[in-house]
Parts: C-alpha cells; structure tokens; sequence
C-alpha cells in the first residue's frame, strides 16, 4: 500500500467522521432541547447568542472528534493490512533532523 491509498482512505474516513459527527450533533440537540437544530446559526433574528456559541461548540467538538476516531481507525486498518504506519502519520525520527 502507497501514499495514495492512504489519502485516499485517511480523507474518506474524515468524511465520514464528519458526516457522522453532524448527525450525532443534530440528534443530541433535538434531545437535549426538543427543538431542530439551527439551520445557520448565524442568523441574528432566528438563533440567540447563546444557542449560536453553545452550538458551534457541540459542533466543533462532536465533529472533530469523530474525524480524528475515524481517522486512527482507518489507519488502524491500513497498519494491520500494509505492515507499516501511513506515511504521513510516521513521527520523524529526531535523530534525522539536521544539525
């Protein structure tokens, strides 16, 4: 396995995560305030101030969360079917630095 089927599965899988991620947010929003969640929370007359920050938060937090759990899985699976880490996820060695 190469570079390019890592890219390949490493942004699939951060696709995915995300796309999870957001209906993880939208159920738990409707849960926890019986309401849909906000189309766009950025609009002033439709969405408080509160529920803006508190949703871009849940947002941010949920989504990137399950981007990065996507992600390790994926290269999980890569490590187990290739024998190696996915070349942009092999720490460099300090003792290949310059100087």
């Amino acid at each position: 396995m190469g570079s390019l089927v890592w890219r390949v599965m490493g942004a699939g899988a951060a696709v995915l995560g995300a796309a999870v991620g957001q209906r993880l947010v939208g159920a738990g929003w409707r849960a926890a305030t019986g309401e849909a969640p906000p189309d766009n929370p950025n609009h002033l007359d439709e969405v408080s101030w509160r529920e803006a920050v508190a949703f871009s938060a849940l947002t941010g937090l949920v989504v990137n969360a399950a981007r990065v759990i996507a992600t390790r899985k994926a290269a999980q699976y890569y490590t187990q079917s290739a024998g190696h880490l996915p070349p942009p996820m092999v720490k460099d060695d300090p003792q290949d630095a310059p100087g």
